[in-house]
């Protein structure tokens, strides 16, 4: 087997494709010999060693990756829901930048036949984040009005679909002119482009008395302006912080991280109080241990793609040695949907 390994914290040339013997599954396990990986930005945190939960889980070395999908090659002992042959998607607690990748039964769903191997493996960790926020935290009602950052990315745009789906009036924000269409194809109500106008002239134009939900993975950039255009009740989402690292750069600016972190508003409850509005905040990497709304959220985000009222993201894709490459791109911020690596 072959995989991605990152011996220590650092740039894209620390993303080396190393070889490995084939490993053997355990109790309770199964061996997939995956087609398709899902590149997530946490990936990218994970390699600038800035990812909090790989830090205490799993240390140096460490092979990022958080889904795939592939072919199940092998089952552990006790394993009665798979056999070899069947196509797969798995939810992987990193290590998913593989040839092979070992992953409890739980965390293994059956990939429908309308579905490709991208787009399997480019569904998971997206999808499970904006469901967690929307229909954990959330739990948005029709006619709610929802402002989503970064809604060309591969959250944000499944943050417009679910908003949709639940009967939500849905304003996507995106930094770039060829982003535009993307959303509006998903159904936005609304895409201000903040490249070219004022982001929050025009949100407060299209809700002049707020937003009953924003999704913000931005960081000090839009949380503040973000909260302030909260509705009575309103609900701020924040699910990351992309707005802290440097484009292009690779690594971390620790000076701007640290600016930034300093800059961070801090959110007096009294204050939330008397505004009545609520501050959540979640890291899908923490949540492994709630298997039952993995397994419920996966088997409705599945069987809503079964039923064509999802869609799987716009797909680009790299070859397993063009990690790094894959990496580069996610950081620049251009990119739309999602981005996969495939095995073969």
């Amino acid at each position: 087997m072959k995989k991605i390994v990152i011996e220590k914290a650092g740039s894209y040339e620390q993303l080396k494709l190393r070889e490995f013997p084939d490993p053997k599954p355990g109790k309770g396990e199964v061996l997939i010999e995956t087609r398709a990986i899902g590149v997530n930005f946490a990936d990218c945190c994970v390699r600038m060693g800035v990812y909090s939960s790989a830090k205490e889980f799993i240390g140096w070395p460490i092979t990022p990756g958080f889904e795939v999908s592939g072919v199940v090659k092998a089952v552990g002992e006790g394993v009665t829901q798979f056999k070899p042959g069947q196509n797969v998607i798995a939810v992987s607690f990193f290590g998913g930048y593989s040839t092979h990748v070992i992953v409890k039964e739980e965390f293994v769903f059956i990939l429908p036949s309308t579905l490709t191997f991208e787009e399997g493996a480019a569904i998971p960790a997206i999808f499970l984040t904006a469901y967690y926020a929307l229909f954990e935290l959330v739990h948005p009602h029709p006619g709610d009005l929802i402002l989503v950052h970064s809604a060309a990315g591969g959250v944000g745009s499944t943050l417009v679909q679910l908003g949709k789906q639940a009967g939500c009036q849905v304003v996507g924000v995106v930094g770039a002119p060829h982003k535009i269409d993307a959303v509006k194809q998903l159904g936005a109500d609304k895409v201000i482009d903040k490249s070219q106008s004022n982001l929050w002239d025009e949100a407060h134009r299209f809700a002049p008395k707020g937003y009953d939900v924003i999704l913000d993975a931005n960081g000090i950039a839009t949380l503040s302006e973000s909260y302030k255009h909260l509705s009575v009740g309103g609900k701020l989402v924040v699910y990351g912080f992309h707005t802290m690292f440097s484009k292009g750069r690779g690594k971390p600016n620790w000076f701007k991280i640290i600016w930034d972190y300093l800059r961070t508003p801090r959110f007096n409850p009294l204050k939330m109080t008397n505004d009545n509005h609520s501050v959540l905040a979640f890291n899908l990497s923490y949540l492994f241990n709630k298997v039952i709304f993995l397994k419920e959220a996966m088997d409705n985000i599945i069987q809503g793609l079964i039923d064509k009222k999802l869609n799987p993201p716009q797909i680009n894709t790299y070859s397993l040695d063009k990690a790094a490459d894959a990496h580069r791109d996610l950081e620049s911020g251009q990119t739309i949907g999602k981005l996969v690596l495939i095995t073969s």
